[in-house]
């Protein structure tokens, strides 16, 4: 396909996917506020984790038990409405532009590599579900904590904003986290890890983990950090028990000759045919190769034993010839 067929087609993909954002984006704009089939609003679900705290450790707003989060500004309602709708419109319609971007791709890829990549995209979805699903259980605890450290002096009353930025972050922060061991165990498939260096670099490995977790951590609270630390080391040491398992195999099915150090020279056999007892000393002559007889006369060809003559003036050497 030529350069400018490539740019058409990308461009057709990504209108495809644009307005697959842009329709779910509207939708999740409906949802924040409206539930359908017995499915809470988003705004409900969103906020779950928030109302799940001890009315001791949060500001009461509103009448009676109801539980709601505190806006500074007249557009700030309308703005993290929008905000939480474009955000589920990228996460609701992911099939969509996931699809678009993986059918812009394949026509470039071989047999296996397509094989290996349904299976990594397959995975990177489920993976980055579990994280953000592990996020919104662990946030209960996490928001309780930071909320309840103080709470003899002061109560915290959270604004939309602040709450459902912190609440992205986290999501985002633990999906993109659990795509680390599936990354290790691509690279192992593409022969750039080893699960010898993987075995040695273990420890420093998970110490980095928990550094990662600490530092990454929205609310540096110990809940999160923990959570994130021990969920994706138990991921790293599956990925690491696939990459020996990988190599294991990966070896049995490879030529012993590969495994030769290309400086080592193999033992040259004599040639079969050839007396290579013979020394130097005299002792035994060295066999001496056959004579090469005379090739055979060609039968049948023309006696053409005259002497070369200059051909006549005006005439040619083949003018003799009928």
């Amino acid at each position: 396909m030529p350069l400018i067929e490539h740019i058409y087609e990308l461009r057709r993909r990504l209108l495809v996917a644009v307005a697959a954002i842009v329709l779910f984006t509207g939708f999740g704009f409906w949802w924040y506020g409206s539930g359908f089939f017995g499915v809470p609003s988003l705004g409900e679900i969103l906020t779950g984790p928030y109302c799940d705290i001890p009315p001791g450790a949060r500001l009461q707003l509103g009448d009676g038990d109801e539980c709601r989060l505190l806006a500074t500004g007249p557009f700030e309602q309308f703005m993290l409405r929008l905000k939480v709708a474009a955000t589920a419109g990228v996460v609701l319609s992911s099939p969509v532009w996931l699809f678009q971007l993986w059918a812009f791709i394949t026509p470039g890829l071989h047999k296996n590599e397509k094989r290996y990549g349904i299976v990594f995209t397959v995975l990177a979805a489920f993976l980055f579900i579990g994280g953000a699903v592990l996020a919104y259980v662990v946030i209960v605890h996490a928001l309780e904590f930071l909320l309840s450290i103080g709470d003899n002096v002061q109560t915290t009353a959270l604004s939309g904003t602040q709450y459902f930025t912190f609440l992205i972050q986290l999501i985002l922060i633990f999906g993109v986290s659990f795509e680390i061991p599936l990354l290790i165990a691509m690279l192992n498939v593409a022969g750039v890890l080893s699960y010898e260096a993987l075995s040695r670099s273990r420890r420093g490995i998970i110490m980095g983990i928990f550094v990662f977790a600490a530092v990454a951590s929205p609310g540096q609270d110990p809940f999160s950090m923990l959570a994130l630390a021990v969920a994706v080391c138990v991921l790293v040491e599956m990925s690491i028990q696939f990459a020996r398992v990988h190599d294991k195999r990966k070896k049995k099915s490879r030529a012993d000759w590969l495994d030769v150090d290309d400086d080592s020279a193999s033992p040259v056999e004599p040639a079969g045919g050839l007396e290579t007892s013979g020394g130097l000393d005299g002792s035994s002559p060295p066999g001496r190769p056959a004579p090469i007889a005379p090739p055979a006369p060609v039968t049948g060809a023309a006696d053409d034993s005259r002497p070369l003559q200059a051909p006549p003036v005006g005439g040619s050497l083949y003018d003799d010839i009928t």
